[in-house]
C-alpha cells in the first residue's frame, strides 16, 4: 500500500525519463488521470492511454523527448503538497514556476488544472506539484 500515491506517480515518471524510456506504465486513479491530461495538453508527454481491463487500471504514458538533442521534455517533476503537509494556494498567490516557462498542477474544487487556467477560473486550490 502507498501512502502517497502522487508522489509515487511523479517518481515513476522522473525515473523513466533518466533510465531515457519510451514508455511508462502507471498504475491508474482519478486523480493520476486527470494530472496525465494536464501534463498532455501542455505538450509535457507524447500520448497516453488509460487501460481499465484490470480492477485498478494503467496509465500508459510515452515521452517526450525532443528528436536532435534527445533531451527530455520534462527536466524536474517537483512534489510540493504532500499527505504529512498540505500546501493550498488562493486565486491572488498561485505560485509561477521559472517566471511561467514551467506550470503548478493544482487540484481545485473544478477538478485538476494548472494554476493560469485557475487564475481565469478564478479558484484557488492544493498544489500538487511543480513541472518544468
Amino acid at each position: 500500500m502507498n501512502t502517497d500515491p502522487i508522489a509515487d506517480y511523479l517518481t515513476r515518471l522522473r525515473n523513466a525519463i533518466k533510465a531515457n524510456h519510451r514508455v511508462v506504465e502507471i498504475p491508474a486513479s482519478n486523480i493520476k488521470k486527470e494530472i496525465t491530461k494536464v501534463l498532455y495538453h501542455k505538450g509535457y508527454i507524447q500520448s497516453y492511454r488509460f487501460d481499465d481491463s484490470a480492477v485498478q487500471g494503467t496509465i500508459k504514458i510515452a515521452l517526450k523527448y525532443n528528436p536532435a538533442t534527445k533531451q527530455p521534455a520534462i527536466t524536474k517533476l517537483e512534489r510540493v503538497s504532500t499527505p504529512g503537509l498540505r500546501k493550498y494556494a488562493h486565486v491572488e498567490n498561485l505560485p509561477r514556476v521559472l517566471s511561467g516557462l514551467g506550470i503548478a498542477i493544482l487540484s481545485t474544487s473544478k477538478g485538476v488544472m494548472t494554476e493560469k487556467e485557475a487564475k481565469t477560473e478564478n479558484v484557488g486550490g492544493e498544489v500538487l506539484c511543480y513541472v518544468y
